[in-house]
């Protein structure tokens, strides 16, 4: 397979910063970011064009259909990504220089909102809800892929069927600054997972993790501190 096309560099610099500071969520503005991502290579290295301009990088792909979201300058939202308010309040921000990676799915509904604070990347095909309760993910965290944050849970009380039930939460999810969810972790409503702290791929996390643990397993337990390890 031949490699990417890049015609002169410096005429794609200067189509590049052209058609960049157009972009925007309108058609007009989704068109500018096609143009601007012509001659640059798909995924990871398209990160490079949301700091061209304060308004980032929005892939034409992505569909937003959320009327209170709020990003802030350098955002990075790769293809295929949904934004999405399903129904009432559920206010959703995205802080400076956020990476959002391919096909995750963000959503908000009566009673959450989601906060992704600075520098925060998700990776591809995270799914983030925030139902009755609000999701905080703290400055630097990474989400490696198809992690799952869920505000909420179905009721299952007898003699009712669960799709008719109403949804519960024990309250708001954080992530701290700096922590790292592994690949296919699953965390519940009520839990804090504390700054700098690790938990393993395909940990289903029920209670809170202190900062700087290292935790694992179903559910996830605490197996070692981060300063224990040798330097």
């Amino acid at each position: 397979m031949k490699p990417f096309y890049r015609p002169d560099y410096r005429i794609v610099r200067l189509w590049t910063k052209f058609w960049i500071r157009s972009g925007g969520l309108n058609p007009f503005g989704r068109f500018a970011m096609r143009m601007a991502a012509l001659f640059t290579a798909p995924h990871k290295s398209r990160v490079r064009l949301a700091y061209l301009a304060d308004s980032g990088y929005i892939a034409p792909s992505v569909i937003v259909d959320h009327d209170e979201l709020t990003l802030g300058r350098h955002v990075f939202i790769d293809d295929g990504c949904i934004l999405f308010k399903r129904q009432g309040t559920g206010k959703m921000v995205l802080a400076d220089e956020v990476k959002v990676f391919r096909q995750v799915f963000m959503e908000t509904g009566t009673g959450g909102s989601l906060f992704i604070d600075e520098k925060a990347s998700i990776h591809p095909r995270c799914q983030i809800n925030a139902f009755h309760s609000s999701i905080h993910i703290g400055k630097h965290v990474m989400l490696a892929p198809y992690c799952c944050l869920y505000s909420y849970n179905h009721g299952v009380k007898p003699g009712m069927l669960i799709v008719d039930q109403p949804l519960e939460s024990k309250g708001p999810i954080v992530i701290g600054d700096g922590a790292w969810l592994g690949v296919g972790v699953i965390v519940t409503s009520g839990v804090t997972i504390g700054e700098n702290a690790v938990v393993g791929a395909g940990s289903l996390v029920t209670r809170d993790i202190p900062p700087d643990s290292i935790a694992a397993g179903n559910p996830a337990t605490v197996i070692k501190k981060r300063q224990d390890i040798p330097a």
